[in-house]
């Protein structure tokens, strides 16, 4: 399971929580997005419960290179539905998963949905056929052995896994069990009727954030015990924000490995995440190498941004606020007009930073802030996402 590092000792919590703003900065639905979808047997209370199922799994299954040619499908007539491979020195048949019988249809050109239509002997038929003029002619597959023997991916033969079980050690090197004896841990939620977030909810399938299942796994940790104070709100109370993370993988590749670090204000209790800012992403794809950019890249990354100190992005943070750019209504709107955005949006931005701070924008902080709370108002994620780059690319420029 790897060696834990515990960090320094956590800092006693504010009674009830702290008092944030999460009008400012943006909003990441990403880790909701996954809390929404996830059914009860696929959410985790610790990364322990978490790591003994994904590594047991792990345990259970081997990966091997074979010819195309040399897999025999097999289909029972008397269920419709049943579709079995011979793999060459296979003891018995293995039964694929509907992602491994999607991907072994793409690998050989055949459309998965009208396979999935037709009869089992049918579709083995096509299969077979399929299988036996492949013009690569190897395949990798991925066998789990679970009561019955499953195929839970075909691949290329360089598919690079990087197992599950391997991205949840690299995170218990910094988290341990994820549950509150390190600074990393399920995150609390927001109190929308007071503005506090408490970090201290009980861990619960309704609010855990880890996450597996026979496709992938996902986590989302924050470092919530111990905020940091970068500049002041409005009515003179701390700017407070939190260190977060959520990384992800599939072994039967369904999706790339990757990892995001950040800072936000608060998690909400549908798990989306407020007041985000910095927002930085690192993607692996499972290529021939991919391990080794594991374990020289992403583990190494994860651990020292856990490691690190906020003192550079507070300091960013303090810069673009005391960045003055414009003193007028001229100012600002040329401000603005330079940087791509019409007329009407440049005076929406205005608008909403008055709105919110009692004055219109001066520094590089007030229009960032507008333009982040005015692409929430965007219904088209693709005008949400583009409006919220070009604030991150204002903010990235200060100093």
């Amino acid at each position: 399971m790897g060696v834990v590092e515990v960090l320094d000792p956590v800092a006693p919590t504010r009674a009830g929580g702290w008092k944030v703003d999460v009008s400012r900065g943006e909003r990441n639905g990403r880790v909701s997005s996954e809390w929404f979808n996830r059914p009860d047997d696929e959410r985790y209370l610790s990364l322990d419960d978490l790591w003994a199922s994904v590594k047991g799994r792990s345990e259970r299954s081997r990966s091997r290179v074979v010819q195309t040619a040399d897999i025999r499908v097999e289909a029972a007539r008397d269920s419709a539905e049943r579709l079995h491979l011979v793999l060459p020195k296979a003891h018995e048949p293995v039964a694929p998963t509907h992602w491994a019988f999607g991907q072994l249809a793409s690998i050989v050109g055949a459309p998965a949905s009208y396979l999935r239509q037709l009869p089992a002997p049918l579709a083995g038929i096509n299969l077979q056929y399929g299988l036996t003029n492949h013009r690569a002619e190897q395949v990798k597959t991925f066998e789990t052995e679970d009561g019955r023997t499953e195929l839970r991916a075909v691949t290329g033969p360089d598919y690079g896994r990087i197992h599950d079980h391997e991205l949840v050690e690299a995170v218990q090197r910094i988290a341990g069990n994820g549950t509150g004896d390190t600074r990393w841990k399920v995150p609390g939620v927001l109190d929308w009727s007071t503005g506090v977030y408490n970090p201290d909810v009980e861990i619960s399938r309704d609010t855990t954030t880890l996450y597996a299942s026979d496709r992938d796994v996902f986590l989302f940790l924050v470092d919530d015990h111990n905020p940091i104070e970068a500049g002041r709100l409005p009515d003179g109370s701390p700017d407070l924000y939190f260190r977060g993370f959520y990384c992800w993988n599939s072994e039967v590749g369904a999706k790339t490995l990757g990892m995001a670090s950040f800072y936000l204000r608060a998690v909400c209790q549908n798990r989306n995440l407020w007041g985000v800012e910095d927002f930085q992403e690192i993607t692996i794809r499972h290529s021939k190498y991919a391990a080794s950019r594991f374990a020289h890249e992403a583990a190494p990354a994860l651990t020292r941004f856990a490691n690190s100190s906020p003192q550079g992005f507070v300091n960013g943070i303090k810069a673009a606020r005391q960045q003055i750019v414009a003193r007028t209504d001229e100012d600002r709107d040329d401000f603005l007009r330079k940087r791509g955005f019409s007329k009407a949006e440049s005076g929406k931005i205005i608008e909403k930073v008055l709105m919110e701070e009692g004055r219109p924008p001066e520094s590089i902080f007030d229009f960032v802030q507008g333009i982040t709370r005015l692409a929430r108002d965007k219904t088209q994620q693709d005008a949400r996402l583009d409006m919220e780059g070009r604030a991150k690319k204002l903010l990235d420029r200060v100093g």
